[in-house]
């Protein structure tokens, strides 16, 4: 055991952590990936995928967190949460992207976060196929490829027209996001579908400028958050309040970014 149920831990404690989980869960998931597994639908009307690689590997992520942190509560896309009482929560997504996951295309990720009273202190996202990963914890974020590592710097892009966008997919708007979405994607520079987390993480290193969607899960978002905001970075949801439970998000690289951004999606809401 690393630390106790109300302890601080040390960011070397939760890096290594998140390192080790990442490490159990990515020899599930490279293993079943470009193979011809089988795939559940979660839902009865409409598609939402899952494998046995993303409960084994959530099991797998489950298991080092306990063993290290046996008193922290946990919430896992996959199986029950485990709730303990705690002021530290786990946060974690085995495959974030199981429909490219299932596609053999290799921008899912394992998603790997911490909490503290519900905000966002530490997060993991690891691409296993491609070797790499991004961390952001106590205020800064690096990537990890090859065993080299550099600290992330977001874009310096401060206007929606000189901007590189990206969304999942523009079937996660209806109703009023529709309009929102609507108005960001003709004013930006270009558009990118179908990242997923990958798209979070190339906003946080520079490539990306903006990331706009709505519908997520806390499991999709808060592990995200430290990375962002570490690599200078800014994510919120569309009212602009913390990220951390999902719903509506708005990840730009600059503070100029976002601001341009809510007052597109306000503005075309309100139309």
């Amino acid at each position: 055991m690393i630390n106790s149920q109300n302890a601080v831990p040390a960011p070397d404690s939760i890096l290594a952590t998140m390192t080790e989980a990442a490490a159990a869960a990515r020899a599930l998931t490279l293993s079943h990936f470009r193979t011809q597994l089988s795939v559940d639908n979660k839902l009865t009307t409409g598609f939402d995928p899952v494998t046995e690689a993303d409960r084994a590997a959530e099991t797998a992520i489950r298991d080092v967190i306990h063993r290290h942190f046996p008193d922290h509560a946990i919430i896992g896309e996959e199986w029950e949460a485990k709730t303990t009482g705690s002021a530290f929560t786990w946060i974690i997504d085995p495959i974030d992207g199981t429909r490219a996951f299932i596609s053999g295309v290799p921008v899912w990720g394992t998603l790997i976060g911490l909490t503290h009273n519900g905000r966002a202190i530490a997060g993991l996202m690891e691409q296993p196929f491609t070797g790499e990963t991004w961390t952001g914890i106590s205020g800064t974020s690096a990537y990890r490829r090859g065993g080299a590592e550099a600290a992330l710097k977001t874009s310096s892009v401060q206007r929606l027209s000189a901007v590189r966008a990206t969304t999942t997919s523009p079937e996660l708007f209806t109703g009023p996001y529709a309009a929102g979405w609507h108005a960001i994607r003709d004013r930006v520079l270009q558009t990118r579908y179908g990242l997923d987390c990958y798209g979070y993480a190339l906003l946080a290193s520079g490539h990306i400028d903006l990331v706009i969607e709505a519908g997520l899960k806390d499991v999709d978002i808060a592990p995200l958050v430290p990375i962002i905001e570490g690599a200078g970075g800014v994510v919120t949801t569309w009212d602009g309040g913390r990220a951390e439970k999902g719903g509506t998000c708005i990840a730009a690289a600059t503070p100029q970014l976002h601001e341009e951004a809510m007052e597109t999606l306000r503005e075309a809401m309100l139309a």
